[in-house]
């Protein structure tokens, strides 16, 4: 290993760049900067596995022996593995918070799906009773 230096996790997770990207995978951090342009899947698919452990995204793959042993000149330390989320929480857009606001359409489609099978069955029975003979 070229440093056992100790490595935070919100310091690696600011390495999120094509000019700057280092990745954690198996507790080893990597700076894979200068391998970006050389990767067989792309850029982007290294950058897509930043700011969390790697360590599945690389294993699903199944990289090779020679893939596995070229790794080794890219490690720069270690991740505190204390530091590191168990789950990274993904939040959709638009699903953070809800706004009184928007709340109003939702209570007016309730009224409705309540009241529409009423006035229906209103209907119904008010159509029956005119219109039964005696």
């Amino acid at each position: 290993m070229a440093s056992s230096k100790v490595y935070l996790f919100d310091e690696i997770s600011k390495h999120n760049k094509t000019k700057d990207c280092w990745l954690i995978i198996s507790g080893k951090v990597y700076d894979v900067t200068s391998f970006m342009d050389d990767h067989p899947g792309g850029d982007e698919v290294l950058l897509s596995s930043t700011g969390k452990d790697a360590t599945n995204d690389f294993e699903d793959v199944g990289h090779s022996d020679d893939a596995r042993e070229m790794m080794e000149k890219y490690v720069i330390g270690e991740v505190d593995i204390t530091t590191v989320p168990t789950k990274r929480l993904y939040v959709a857009p638009g699903l953070g918070g809800t706004n009184p606001k928007d709340d109003k359409p939702g209570f007016l489609i309730k009224i409705l799906q309540l009241l529409v099978p009423l006035l229906i069955l209103g209907l119904a029975l008010a159509v029956r009773t005119y219109t039964k003979k005696e």
